[in-house]
């Protein structure tokens, strides 16, 4: 199953989500499946970044929203809708590394993470995207996902806590990291928006 992006769902307030999670709790399955369609391609563009498989990440991404609707009623109103899928998303990822470590048979590579749209980019500009999309899949891997949460879905530390079942201190740390080590091998104006951050580094 895919989405298209011009498919999310349009904005809206935070009283209408409320509402629609409220519709999805009472057995509304079309008002589940508008929260579906809001946020499936944001949860499978973090997975697959996570996969660097398309097959894997749309499995998981399926398989997170299953669970999600099976666990519906067990969502607090007033939490971050949001951060609860992505953390079932994260869990589900960590099930199946360690599922494919005691098998020892990895999911197959299915190529490079797809490129960002770079249609109007001039030649020197995607080298610049290449080599910086290069760095972020260096990065060691807890690092890369607290920093993917924390700049491409632009979620609070805590959000990003939450996902990943650690303490909001030490999401700070590792985002904090992972933008130390960029920029140790990158020069600033080739950070990603967001990347660079007058945040102070955390308390160790």
């Amino acid at each position: 199953m895919t989405r298209d992006a011009e498919a999310d769902w349009p904005s809206g307030s935070p009283d209408e989500e409320a509402e629609t999670i409220r519709a999805a709790q009472r057995g509304n399955r079309a008002a589940f499946a508008q929260l579906v369609e809001r946020y499936w391609d944001r949860l499978y563009r973090w997975l697959y970044h996570l996969t660097r498989n398309r097959h894997a990440a749309e499995d998981l991404t399926q398989e997170t929203f299953l669970r999600a609707l099976a666990a519906i009623k067990s969502f607090r109103p007033g939490s971050n809708f949001r951060a609860w899928v992505f953390r079932i998303g994260h869990n589900n990822f960590v099930n199946q590394k360690r599922a494919e470590r005691r098998t020892k048979h990895p999911l197959p590579d299915d190529g490079a993470v797809p490129a960002m749209a770079t249609t109007e980019l001039d030649t020197e500009n995607r080298e610049m995207l290449a080599v910086v999309q290069k760095a972020v899949a260096e990065l060691p891997a807890d690092f890369r996902i607290a920093l993917q949460l924390r700049v491409d879905e632009e979620l609070s530390f805590r959000e990003v806590a939450q996902i990943l079942g650690i303490t909001e201190e030490t999401a700070r740390w590792r985002v904090f990291k992972a933008r130390q080590k960029l920029m140790k091998v990158l020069a600033p104006e080739m950070l990603p928006p967001g990347t660079v951050s007058s945040e102070s580094e955390p308390e160790t």
